[in-house]
């Protein structure tokens, strides 16, 4: 049975990234090399504050590729997310994690990678959803802090100094109809944040938790993963329902990221002993 994973990172605009880097570096020629960088991230800043509302890819688990341990969480593979999903019957309304943001690895290719936590999503047309974005530009990573609530609005990406290293914490709160979404880079505090979003519960209907490592989508379909080596994620907790705990403590999918011939993109370690940590390991770019 095929399982909906919706994209829920929209870069419709994206695609004209490489043109305006070819635009920016045209006067290479008067400009010094230490001015490449600045000119990406000003490429990447730009496209990033005028993505389009409502272009959200949805993709879906391989059809065959669910497998079923006792015991275990069930595995199942994706063309864009890779980490965990709480799913079941409960109704979720607060979860959060930690880590340390990894450091990008750039080619020539424009990528991305996100790496999130957020309610709603996997079986649901609503999220909400916040954390950390790499964005490769001609050879160049930018870092970023944002949220989201789809189909509300599109990406709002709020911290712009984000590096590699920078230990992040993020949440989604639920009370009511209201959502806290909260990020703290307790490292360089300029990229924290936090806001509070009403959605009704027509529109969000709290069906699932998740722990996602993504290669965002855009117009065009899944955008290359940027190489970001590994992503820990740490200090899971979730609340389903009355009752809270860890990853491990609903029913749980381990989701790994796989191209559109079945090789491995990004693949999820297991749980530690305590449900609440994984690794995400990058493997390879389409």
């Amino acid at each position: 049975m095929q399982r909906r994973l919706p994209s829920r990172l929209s870069y419709a605009l994206l695609a004209s990234v490489p043109v305006l880097g070819l635009v920016m570096f045209a006067g290479a020629g008067a400009a010094s090399a230490a001015q490449a960088p600045v000119n990406a991230r000003a490429a990447a800043v730009a496209a990033l504050k005028h993505l389009m509302i409502g272009e959200h890819g949805t993709d879906h688990v391989l059809s065959g590729q669910s497998v079923k341990i006792k015991g275990a969480p069930t595995k199942v593979k994706s063309t864009n997310w890779s980490g965990y999903a709480d799913t079941g019957s409960n109704t979720y309304s607060t979860i959060t994690g930690s880590w340390t943001e990894p450091k990008a690895t750039c080619t020539s290719t424009t990528s991305l990678a996100a790496f999130w936590v957020g309610i709603d999503g996997y079986s649901s047309d609503s999220v909400e959803q916040d954390g950390t974005l790499i964005e490769c530009i001609s050879g160049t990573p930018s870092y970023f802090t944002w949220w989201e609530m789809y189909p509300s609005n599109d990406i709002q990406v709020v911290g712009e100094t984000l590096k590699p290293g920078d230990k992040i914490s993020a949440s989604v709160v639920k009370t009511g109809t209201k959502y806290a979404l909260k990020v703290t880079d307790s490292t360089t505090p300029a990229n924290s944040f936090s806001t509070t979003q009403t959605c009704s519960a027509t529109k969000c209907v709290d069906s699932s938790a998740e722990w996602i490592a993504e290669a965002p989508s855009g117009s065009s379909g899944v955008y290359p993963l940027s190489n970001f080596g590994s992503w820990t994620l740490s200090s899971a907790t979730v609340k389903g329902g009355s009752k809270s705990g860890t990853i491990s403590s609903f029913t749980d999918d381990e989701i790994t990221m796989v191209d559109s011939g079945g090789a491995t993109e990004a693949k999820p370690g297991a749980l530690n002993g305590s449900g609440n940590s994984f690794k995400v390991t990058w493997k390879k770019s389409s």
